[in-house]
Formats: structure tokens, C-alpha cells, sequence
């Protein structure tokens, strides 16, 4: 049915989206702006738009997002946890068909919040946001991930929120919970 499976990492296999919430608030704070989590799921989660757009327009944006950027990558080291079952499902997917991580992060980012995650071995490669132009929910990240790996077709398990939004999207799945039974391996 699949010839490989491409995953998103933040969301899907590492819950991180708090991180980043706590990183933006934690900078815009800074600042004298409150950061509320209804303003960043509207803001950066639907519309994928920085919620610093929110800071006073006198005030240096770029300044306040390497602030931001910093407090994350700390977070990322501290506090990123792999999601219940993601390690068991990869475990008895491995080997089965190519899969790789096609993700919007940032490869220092990547790498900070996967130092101790153990999932790194289960993928055959790793797309992060330096090895592609334009970002989800474009589809170059996952068209770069068909023609690496040479696969027409791919299962996505991805969030619906980001980078679901192409044609693609026939091919997106909710969650890992699903890949067994799809791939009739329960």
C-alpha cells in the first residue's frame, strides 16, 4: 500500500508545541507583552505567523527572536519528551519500509531535543529546514523526501494544524496510532 513513511517531528513524535509557547512567552514577557496560549494557537499554530509580530514595532524583532531562540534550544535540552507509544510503534515498523523525520525545525533544534530521545536509528534520513527552500505547508519538504528516497508515494503522519495544508494531504495521517492497523501489521 506505502512505499515509506515520513514523519513531522514537533507534534508527532516529540511534544515540543509547549516548549515553543513558553519560549514566546517567556521572550515577549520580556518585553511588557503577555502571551496568552488562545493568542499563540491563533497566531502560530492556524495562521503560521510569529507571534512577536505582537512586540511594539520600535522594538528590535530581531533581538527579541534570538532571545526567544535561546530560551527554546535551553527548553528543547530540558524538558522535550518523545510521545507515549511513539518508540513502540517505530520499533515494529523498522526495517518494514523506509522512514525518515520531514520536519520545519531547525537542525540545532533537531538535534538538541533528540540527544537523548533514542528514536534517531529507526529513520533512514532526516529533512530539517535547512535542506529545503520553501517550509511546510508547502510541499517541497516532503517532494525532497519522495526524490531521496525514490518513492512516489509516502505516509505522512503528521499534526493538522501546519504542514497538511497541499495535495498531499490524501497521504497525511492523524497519528501513529494508526500505522499498524494501515499497514495491517497488528
Amino acid at each position: 500500500m506505502f512505499d515509506g513513511i515520513f514523519w513531522d517531528n514537533d507534534g508527532v513524535l516529540m511534544e515540543t508545541e509547549h516548549l515553543y509557547y513558553q519560549a514566546n512567552a517567556e521572550a515577549l514577557a520580556q518585553v511588557g507583552i503577555e502571551l496568552t496560549l488562545e493568542d499563540f494557537c491563533r497566531i502560530s499554530l492556524r495562521q503560521g505567523e510569529s507571534v512577536l509580530s505582537l512586540a511594539d514595532s520600535n522594538l528590535d524583532e530581531a533581538e527579541l527572536r534570538r532571545v526567544r531562540d535561546g530560551i527554546y534550544f535551553r527548553l528543547l535540552g530540558e524538558e522535550s519528551r518523545v510521545y507515549t507509544g511513539v518508540q513502540e510503534t517505530l520499533h515494529q515498523l523498522h526495517g518494514r519500509l523506509p522512514m525518515a523525520i520531514v520536519t520545519s525545525c531547525r537542525r540545532d533544534n533537531f538535534l538538541q531535543m533528540h540527544r537523548s530521545s533514542g528514536l534517531l536509528g529507526y529513520f533512514d534520513f532526516i529533512l530539517t529546514r535547512e535542506d529545503y527552500v520553501a517550509s511546510k505547508p508547502d510541499p517541497e519538504p516532503y517532494l525532497t523526501a519522495c526524490a531521496r528516497a525514490g518513492l512516489a508515494v509516502a505516509a505522512i503522519p503528521g499534526d493538522m494544524n501546519r504542514g497538511g495544508n497541499f495535495g498531499t494531504a490524501r497521504w497525511l495521517l492523524d497519528g501513529i496510532h494508526e500505522l499498524p492497523k494501515l499497514l495491517k501489521l497488528d
